[in-house]
């Protein structure tokens, strides 16, 4: 009798660690580095638009050049996300919407 509660306490404990392990892929989207694009922001291209009337072109010209996926116009009263995101340019600008500083994230 011993042995029989042995042995199904083996094969219980078996299936309990059995359903712990995952055998299936993982559920994130692969997206390859063509489809991506490199989305990495380099600010300095970017620098030609300080002390510049902050405009939707001017924006666009900078995203261009800095090779950015995104960018934003920032007015000193303007809330922000503070999350860092390495293809997003940032262009600051004062209370007259001239661009003081240029940076990514």
């Amino acid at each position: 009798m011993p042995w029989k509660f042995a042995s199904l306490g083996s094969v219980l404990a078996a299936l309990v660690l059995s359903g712990c392990s995952s055998m299936s892929e993982p559920k994130t989207p692969v997206v390859s580095a063509a489809e991506a694009g490199s989305g990495r922001c380099n600010a300095a291209a970017a620098e030609f638009a300080i002390g510049q009337q902050a405009s939707a072109e001017l924006l666009e010209q900078a995203r261009v050049k800095s090779g950015a996926q995104n960018a934003r116009v920032l007015k000193p009263s303007d809330m922000v996300t503070l999350e860092y995101r390495s293809d997003r340019l940032n262009l600051n600008a004062d209370d007259r919407s001239i661009i003081t500083r240029v940076n990514c994230g």
